[in-house]
């Protein structure tokens, strides 16, 4: 009787067209995010890769100036080397016991003090007069791309979960979000590029360590205002196959399946090459006897220059599904194989003088090489592959490109660098770029006899 009266006196707030109260506001709140949220994931986006965009292609240029030239390749070897275990474990922890947005933004955080100590350890050396000491500088960037190569996942999974939860379709709606990002990675080169300190360019100094560690401080501050992303309750034990989702291994089995990883290793060898060295060959010609080629716009301005590669890389993504339709997985693979060949033999051959036409089309052959290879055999592996494994399918094309591949290439391109340019009397640096361009001619070649593919293949 009490819950009656209770009921009669303070009847249910329904609005005019019948619909309650609490649920109209509930409804307009979700209303509210769904038009919101897609900004907010495209500034999360866009921050994500100007991190990395700011010491990347640059980097190298900056090791080669201060004497550490020989080093170029054990540092970028380092990200490939925490890709093969770091990003599995994260994972975990962000499915079974920290929200993702929230490991994302501590993460952020981590990798953001210790590439600020990264650059430090360059101003303190500047200062002194002297060389940053390798032990120490390697250190603090080993523990930067340790907790950064994670949160790319990380932002996906944001990301995801999010327009997910607001009724948007990922297949349909990531994509653009997505493309943001390598704006962002672009804005950031520009920035280092065309930023000065005391005369000299961030692309040449330590500073473009600082600029990365402001991007990540802010996208870790940011992170955490982001939609909350949901913790699997199942706290079962994972056994080790598990963690590392070691079962799509089983793959190997099946020998179109092995022979395609393999490749997918073997080119993965030329990821990280033209990053890591790319802007030290550029900027090497502000040397050169040529007055023309010294002071041309190219040779001060490699950063600028560089920066085209993920331009095309952007636009080649739209031009993917018609290539996958029309030729085929072998095909579209074979044309990147084929791309990689002219990226490099076009730096051997090119200046930033005369020669800048090959270097403008090495940097727009870079998106076919990168897109053609990278999201095509993402999609490839995606359809090939059964549900159940399908997730570590994808960690498993991971590491064997940006893992094992990216790391043997590092470390390879080093010993080929430090043989023409580095410890030679005379520097030679096409000698080393053609060798790279003939690597990826041998693997093309190879790729054509051996890889078979379904009579009648499954459309991507």
């Amino acid at each position: 009787m009490n819950l009656f009266f209770s009921y009669l006196y303070n009847p249910i707030p329904v609005c005019s067209d019948g619909t309650i109260k609490g649920v109209r506001k509930i409804e307009n709140d979700k209303t509210k995010y769904m038009k919101t949220i897609k900004p907010r994931l495209i500034v999360m986006s866009f921050l994500q890769f100007a991190v990395w965009g700011a010491y990347l292609t640059s980097m190298g240029s900056y090791l080669s100036r201060i004497g550490l030239g020989e080093k170029i390749g054990i540092f970028y070897a380092m990200q490939g080397i925490v890709s093969i275990f770091m990003p599995a474990i994260m994972g975990v922890i962000a499915d079974r016991y920290v929200r993702a947005e929230r490991l994302l933004g501590i993460s952020h955080f981590i990798a953001a003090v210790a590439m600020f100590l990264t650059g430090y350890t360059g101003l303190a050396a500047a200062q002194a007069g002297g060389v940053p000491e390798f032990g120490v500088m390697f250190a603090f960037y080993s523990v930067s791309v340790a907790f950064y190569m994670p949160t790319i996942a990380l932002s996906n999974s944001v990301s995801y979960s999010a327009l997910t939860k607001y009724g948007y379709d990922t297949v349909k709606d990531f994509p653009p979000i997505r493309t943001f990002g390598t704006i962002g990675f672009i804005c950031a080169m520009l920035l280092v590029n065309f930023s000065k300190s005391e005369g000299i360019s961030f692309q040449d100094s330590y500073m473009q360590f600082f600029v990365s560690a402001a991007f990540g401080l802010v996208l870790a501050i940011y992170a955490f205002t982001m939609p909350a992303c949901p913790v699997s309750k199942n706290k079962g034990s994972l056994s080790f196959v598990d963690v590392f989702g070691l079962k799509a291994f089983t793959l190997f089995k099946e020998r179109r399946m092995a022979i395609f990883f393999v490749f997918s290793m073997l080119l993965g060898v030329s990821l990280q090459i033209t990053n890591g060295y790319g802007n030290a060959f550029i900027s090497s010609f502000q040397g050169s006897a040529d007055p023309v080629i010294a002071g041309s716009w190219g040779a001060r301005n490699a950063n600028a220059l560089i920066s085209l590669s993920q331009l095309s890389e952007t636009l080649c993504i739209l031009m993917i599904p018609f290539f996958l339709k029309k030729f085929g997985i072998k095909t579209v693979m074979l044309i990147a194989m084929f791309a990689w060949v002219l990226r490099f033999a076009l730096f051997g051959a090119g200046n930033p003088g005369s020669g800048v036409w090959m270097f403008i089309l090495s940097m727009i052959v870079y998106g076919v090489a990168f897109d053609f290879y990278n999201i095509s055999g993402s999609l490839f592996v995606d359809k090939e592959t059964e549900p159940e494994i399908r997730s570590s399918a994808q960690g498993l094309f991971m590491l064997m490109t940006n893992g094992f591949g990216a790391t043997i290439g590092t470390l390879g391109a080093q010993a080929v660098v430090n043989h023409f340019v580095y410890r030679a009397e005379v520097p030679d640096w096409s000698a080393a770029w053609y060798i790279f361009a003939a690597y990826a001619l041998v693997v093309a070649v190879t790729f054509a006899l051996v890889f078979r593919e379904k009579k009648h293949p499954s459309k991507v």
